[in-house]
């Protein structure tokens, strides 16, 4: 069984119909007990880093979730709950992740000016191409160049490069799949990415 992580941000309902269509069984909670008895994790998330942290938080899920993962047990964050497994998100001040893949979680900046006064428009929305770095059993079957659909602001920085899969050009090459063990990122949407997002929440779901 598979946990999705329900902890007041959106979109849990495409995840969960995307992980049920590549053969899942999963169970949507916000009970520390149901990440116990999950065989896997996955941890969702839109909205700002602050807010999705603190929904972890006041539901008592961010310690339960980190010991967890650190234990070995398979977790893959999502866009925001991609970002939430860095130690540092910078979204409106400085806030603490899980700190399961060391690094930092920073905004667009384009050629030493902010990114609002750049042509390439932040947030960072559509369709862009995703580059692997390196084999990983997230990626199976996903050709390179495979397209994927973004919706972000900030992107992680690993402070290891080794935990680097995979990178999409946006002004720069920035890290859009990430991974530590059995701790895996991903900044896009799979649940919106159609066949490359399936074919990489099927991998999850059978490794």
């Amino acid at each position: 069984m598979i946990a999705v992580v329900d902890y007041g941000a959106g979109n849990l309902r495409n995840v969960c119909k995307a992980l049920e269509h590549v053969g899942a069984r999963i169970e949507l909670t916000d009970e520390p007990a149901a990440l116990q008895r999950a065989d896997k994790i996955v941890l969702p998330g839109v909205g700002a880093f602050a807010d999705c942290l603190q929904g972890l938080q006041s539901r008592g899920l961010f310690e339960p979730l980190r010991e967890l993962a650190l234990a070995g047990k398979p977790l893959l964050g999502i866009c925001v709950g991609m970002q939430l497994l860095m130690t540092v998100g910078e979204e409106m001040g400085e806030w603490p992740g899980l700190d399961l893949i060391p690094g930092r979680v920073v905004r667009f900046q384009f050629e030493g000016r902010l990114a609002d006064e750049h042509p390439l428009k932040v947030p960072h929305i559509g369709w862009n191409q995703i580059t692997p770095v390196r084999l990983h059993p997230l990626l199976a079957g996903v050709q390179a160049g495979s397209y994927a659909y973004f919706v972000h602001s900030y992107h992680p920085v690993p402070s290891d490069p080794a935990h680097v899969v995979a990178v999409t050009e946006y002004g720069y090459p920035f890290p859009s799949v990430i991974a530590r063990d059995t701790v895996w990122g991903i900044q896009f949407h799979p649940e919106k990415s159609q066949d490359t997002g399936l074919a990489m929440l099927r991998n999850f779901v059978r490794f």
